[in-house]
Parts: C-alpha cells; sequence; structure tokens
C-alpha cells in the first residue's frame, strides 16, 4: 500500500511539473498546489474555493495535503491545463474579459462557472446574454445627491451605440444618453460597499462623471460588463476598421492604474493641504471629496517625459502649505509643479511608480488633443 502511494505522488508530481501546469488554469496565478479530480485542472487556492461551491461539476484536492490514488493521477496526467482548456476555452469572445488573481471575486467566479458550469465558450457561435448587440434591464444606481441605491432601468444598444438609464420604469426619455466609445466600466466592490459593485465612468464635455451600479446577482452584473465590452468592441471595429482585434481589444474597459487618499495643495502651494481621494485613469489624474462622488473636483493631465512631465519623489524647498502627511511627491509639467503628501512611505512608493509607468510611455495623437483641452480649460 506504502508503495502505491510513493508510486502515485511520483506520478502526480511528474504531472505537476508541466510547463502548462504552472499556472492556475483559471486566474493564471503562478505555483498552483491545488486540481480538480473531475476536471483535470491545476488552480490555485482561492480558485479551488469557486470550484468548491460547484460540486457537481468539480471536485477539488489539495496536490500536497491529500491522497490521490491511481486512476485520478491518470485522469490529471491525462488532462491537464492545456487539454482542458483546448475544451472549454475553444471560443472565448475576443471582447470577453478573462480575469487574473488580481482581479475581484465576482468576475473570478463567473469567469469559472461560464466555463466549466454553462459551458459558454465550447461551441461556436452559440448565443451568448451579452453577445447580442442590445441588454436591458434593472441596475441598482446609487443617487448622485443622496446616495441611496434605487433600481433603474438601463438599455444598452449596439445598433444605437450608447448606453442610456430611465429613473422609471415606463419613462419615455432616458436620465443620460451616453455614447458607447466614452465609457469606461471597471468592478469596484470594496469601495461600493458591495461584491457585486461596478463602477460606470464616461466622459462629458471632457469630464468624467461617475455612476455606480450593482445587480444582486454575480452572473447578471458580469454580464452587462461583458456586454459593455461587446457592443464597445463592435463599434470601434467600424470606426477602425484596419485596425486589429488585438489592437481593438486594448481599448475596451480598463481598470484604474491607481487609486487612494493623498493631500494636495492649491497653485499658490501656500494652502492647507486638503485630503482627497485620488484616482488615475491613465493620463488623467481625478480627485474626490469622497471616493463614490459622481464628478470630480479636478483632473490633472500627466503626459509624458519627452513633453516636459516628470515625477519626483518629496516636495520642493520651502514649501508653506500646512500638511499632515510627510511622504511628498510632486508632479511637474510645463506649466506648473503639482504637490501631494501621502500618509505613508509604501502609498508614497506605489503612486510614484503608477506616475512613472504613464509618464515613461509615448503620447497618442489623441492624448495630444486631450492634453488641449486641459489647457483650454486651465
Amino acid at each position: 500500500m506504502a508503495g502505491g502511494n510513493e508510486r502515485s505522488m511520483k506520478a502526480l508530481k511528474e504531472v505537476w511539473k508541466r510547463a502548462e501546469n504552472s499556472l492556475c488554469a483559471d486566474c493564471g496565478k503562478p505555483d498552483p498546489d491545488w486540481a480538480s479530480s473531475t476536471l483535470g485542472v491545476f488552480i490555485c487556492l482561492s480558485c479551488s474555493g469557486i470550484h468548491r461551491n460547484i460540486p457537481s461539476i468539480s471536485k477539488v484536492k489539495s496536490l500536497k495535503m491529500d491522497y490521490w490514488d491511481d486512476a485520478q493521477v491518470q485522469f490529471l496526467a491525462k488532462h491537464g491545463n492545456a487539454v482542458t482548456k483546448a475544451i472549454y476555452e475553444a471560443h472565448i469572445p475576443i471582447y470577453y474579459y478573462q480575469p487574473t488573481y488580481n482581479d475581484c471575486q465576482v468576475l473570478r467566479e463567473q469567469w469559472i462557472r461560464a466555463k466549466y458550469e454553462r459551458k459558454e465558450f465550447t461551441e461556436p457561435g452559440k448565443q451568448l446574454p451579452y453577445s447580442d448587440g442590445v441588454k436591458e434591464g434593472i441596475l441598482w444606481k446609487r443617487g448622485r445627491d443622496n446616495g441611496q441605491f434605487l433600481p433603474r432601468k438601463f438599455l444598452l444598444s449596439e445598433r444605437g451605440g450608447c448606453l442610456k438609464y430611465f429613473t422609471k420604469q415606463d419613462a419615455k426619455e432616458p436620465k443620460i444618453n451616453v455614447k458607447i466609445d466614452v465609457i469606461n466600466a471597471t468592478f469596484q466592490p470594496e469601495k461600493i460597499g458591495n461584491p457585486n459593485g461596478l463602477q460606470i465612468t464616461y466622459l462629458k464635455d471632457n469630464k468624467t462623471r461617475n455612476i455606480f451600479v450593482y445587480h444582486e446577482s454575480g452572473k447578471e452584473v458580469v454580464d452587462w460588463f461583458n456586454a459593455i465590452r461587446s457592443v464597445q468592441f463592435h463599434y470601434l471595429k467600424v470606426a477602425f476598421p484596419i485596425a486589429s482585434d488585438n489592437e481593438i481589444k486594448n481599448r475596451l474597459t480598463r481598470n484604474f492604474l491607481k487609486e487612494g487618499y493623498m493631500e494636495k495643495t492649491g497653485p499658490k502651494q501656500r494652502e492647507a493641504f486638503k485630503k482627497r481621494w485620488f484616482t488615475l485613469d491613465h493620463r488623467r489624474l481625478m480627485y474626490f471629496k469622497d471616493p463614490l462622488d459622481a464628478f470630480a473636483k479636478g483632473e490633472v493631465f500627466v503626459g509624458s517625459r519627452e513633453n516636459g512631465y516628470s515625477v519626483e519623489k518629496g516636495l520642493p524647498s520651502g514649501t508653506q502649505g500646512n500638511f499632515s502627511w510627510h511622504y511628498g511627491i510632486t508632479i511637474v509639467t510645463p506649466d506648473r509643479e503639482y504637490l501631494f503628501t501621502c500618509e505613508t512611505e509604501s502609498d508614497q512608493l506605489e503612486w510614484i511608480r503608477a506616475f512613472t509607468s504613464v509618464i515613461n510611455q509615448a503620447m497618442t495623437p489623441q492624448e495630444y488633443a486631450i492634453e488641449a483641452c486641459f489647457k483650454f480649460k486651465s
């Protein structure tokens, strides 16, 4: 018996060591140490918890702590991540967001359920709830002024190239009608205080407007998210016919580069520093009094190094404004310096890394146009 167990463990380790099994099959996290004995995939601890919630589909076991018999090891050897992915990920739409281990629970759970439970990607041309160019339904939306979440009807239309929402079910005119190409959507469960919280952002008169929504169903809110990406993808395919699918995919919804509190002072740099919530959305650095504000109190354009932008650790000597946080950051632009302070050194270094990543990228023609709009407003 002991010899058989030794043999099984040795064979298990051989399969486990294959390059294809070195990343979690579902989120890409390195060094997965769990596996599904019914699907044949190697997965991380976090994804194993999601698999455990669909026991009719997946039976998970630890590769380090649990016993694997010969038949189970042979099943893993016959399958593994590459073979199983070829089956369950054969026909993923180009626009579908495939989450990583950095993404929130609802995205990862619905990705796993879409693959193995609903088998959404096993057949070509399958009709999916986010693929037909139109979606209508109720989302709970946070009120701009009172902060209450109330049910609102939303309508997404590929033909109209827009997203609308209505304050009443039978309303004929929408409260907003936003062109699909100026919309971003990103999951914000912690900020919104709901595991299915979604932040929809769009540009209005070159200013950023935030809408915060959620749905009780994780599947429904993720379907909305991918429906927005689907409509955007097809809209951009028409607008940029020579662009490749991957180029267009990279222009769909995006996560913010960095968010959190910093203190800032005004342009004269003699006023007291005030605590604000900051969001870095690529080249737009927006600041809010509250993280759930509908509109930013102000925005700073962060350009490229070759155009005179830089970020420096610390504040200029002789800075007069009163500040309670002591880890300073200075953003230098062609027109002025912006001064910020962070509560901790780790926050300071994370913000500097985020700013540096943006500043080191060359600007696109569209970004030059955005920069011109910022200068015109100021």
